[in-house]
């Protein structure tokens, strides 16, 4: 019976570290692709919007979770601002949007509330931490809901284009495929 307990234990942690390295290997691709796309950019204001970010924030909510999903976050951000195709504003807005939107999907199962939480998470409350980073960190007097509509307008279109690529997954049955790829 011991033997069998120990057994039950061995299989189930090798399980929990192959699934542990699935989502950790998604996530640096995840991560290296949306680096390769920082090129595609669009300014509004004084910041650029980057739907790609917000893309891979939903997929990586969605396939990976919260944690997988604002790690992915914060390494675009660190590598665009190293590559300087990103600022330190990107590092507040991805990562609220990463979380929410993946913490809502795990609390749900269901595709609408990450969405909104990408757009909320991103465009709302990411906005708002922007304001001290741009006063403290960056020396720019801004008002508070200054990053807010730059930030939504981002938000949105990478929210859409997430929202049709999973509609397409769903639809040719790649959607469950890819869960049970990545958590078997």
């Amino acid at each position: 019976m011991k033997d069998q307990i120990s057994s039950t234990i061995c299989n189930n942690s090798s399980a929990d570290s192959r699934v542990r390295v699935k989502k950790l290997v998604i996530s640096g691709m995840l991560t290296a692709l949306t680096v390769a796309l920082s090129g595609f950019s669009i300014p509004v204001g004084a910041s650029k919007c980057f739907p790609m970010q917000h893309l891979a924030n939903v997929l990586a909510g969605v396939f990976l979770g919260p944690v997988y999903g604002v790690s992915m976050a914060f390494c675009t951000s660190f590598i665009r601002n190293l590559m300087g195709t990103g600022s330190l504003l990107a590092f507040p807005g991805s990562m609220a949007g990463a979380f929410l939107g993946a913490y809502l999907f795990q609390k749900t199962r269901k595709l609408l509330p990450a969405y909104l939480g990408e757009v909320v998470g991103t465009g709302l409350i990411g906005g708002l931490l922007c304001y001290p980073a741009a006063i403290f960190l960056m020396g720019k007097e801004v008002a508070v809901f200054f990053f807010v509509v730059p930030f939504l307008m981002s938000t949105l279109a990478g929210t859409l284009l997430a929202a049709i690529l999973l509609a397409m997954l769903r639809r040719l049955g790649l959607f469950s495929y890819f869960e049970r790829l990545i958590n078997e």
